[in-house]
């Protein structure tokens, strides 16, 4: 690898940075993390590279790719996609299509899930510029675990089980004692688990402490320690139990959030997801089995009344 100087972040921007978190891995942070304002990352040797996840437009996998040549790695030959949330897959085809030809790896139902979804950003957020995306999900898929080897650098894969949606994927590098969570962990900002599950999202916290990371890159916000699931945990407990109460009480979601008091989670942005995540709570009391299809424009619709009638705002639209 070159020297090239690392990204240093200016807490006062909203431009990406790139933090080395252990020799030869990097993590790509889009502050402030909101809506869209995914992570990424890469491991390499200085001759092959794997690139994890990509990014909600155009133009900011673009800044992704520059910021990964800048650090001296050479374009990734494989494309680890977490989930298939759009602003983790819609940068995939800028990857693939120019040598050497990017593989992307992902779920089973990752792929499928990418493949169903089609341009989910642009029906969820008609106005947004996204550039020129073309949909391409992941061609190499696996069940369980997958080991990967990047030079000298050990990537475990696998798949929790249902969590932040049915088919995410851990990227776990046990010789540097580094995860990426994609968006099972959201550090500074309100966890998501509308596509997915509540109750496994706890069990998966459970598996992420056992694997003694002591880095830990979420899919939205700053690195921090493994203290993260902690605070992921607290939000998630608060939501089960709203839920329960619900649940007892006969209440809709929106009636739960409009009447919660969200007490410390209210300085948390993107606190009208607590709407959605009551659904998902909801529906598994009620019995649904987990990962159950939702109504996604009817959650959108929910969280923008939490909004006080405010769509849900995109905010990779603007900015670098």
């Amino acid at each position: 690898m070159t020297d090239a100087p690392e990204a240093v972040q200016d807490a006062a921007s909203d431009a990406p940075f790139r933090r080395e978190v252990a020799p030869g891995v990097h993590a790509y942070v889009q502050p402030h993390g909101g809506w869209c304002l995914n992570n990424a990352g890469w491991v390499t040797d200085g001759t092959t590279t794997l690139l994890v996840d990509t990014a909600a437009t155009e133009r900011r996998t673009l800044a992704l790719r520059e910021a990964l040549l800048a650090s001296g790695a050479p374009l990734p030959r494989l494309v680890v996609n977490t989930h298939h949330h759009g602003d983790h897959t819609y940068g995939n085809a800028l990857f693939t299509a120019e040598p050497p030809g990017a593989t992307v790896i992902g779920h089973a139902s990752c792929r499928a899930g990418v493949l169903s979804a089609g341009r989910q950003l642009h029906a969820l957020w008609p106005d947004v510029d996204f550039g020129e995306i073309v949909i391409t999900p992941p061609t190499l898929t696996y069940e369980g675990e997958l080991t990967l080897h990047v030079g000298g650098t050990e990537g475990r894969l696998f798949h929790p089980g249902v969590s932040h949606t049915t088919g995410d994927t851990v990227v776990w590098l046990p010789e540097r004692g580094v995860v990426f969570t994609g968006d099972l962990i959201f550090h500074g900002g309100t966890p998501f688990v509308l596509m997915g599950s509540l109750t496994g999202s706890l069990r998966t916290l459970d598996r992420l402490r056992a694997l003694g990371a002591h880095t830990v890159v979420p899919g939205h916000g700053p690195p921090a320690g493994p203290e993260v699931y902690d605070e992921v945990e607290r939000y998630l407990r608060y939501v089960d139990g709203l839920a329960r109460d619900a649940h007892s009480r006969g209440l809709s979601a929106l009636e739960a959030a409009r009447e919660a008091d969200l007490g410390d989670f209210a300085a948390l942005p993107e606190r009208e997801r607590l709407v959605a995540n009551l659904r998902r709570a909801l529906a598994e009391r009620a019995g649904a089995p987990e990962g159950t299809p939702v109504d996604v424009p009817a959650a959108f619709a929910d969280m923008a009344e939490m909004n006080g009638g405010a769509p849900v705002p995109c905010p990779a639209a603007v900015g670098p």
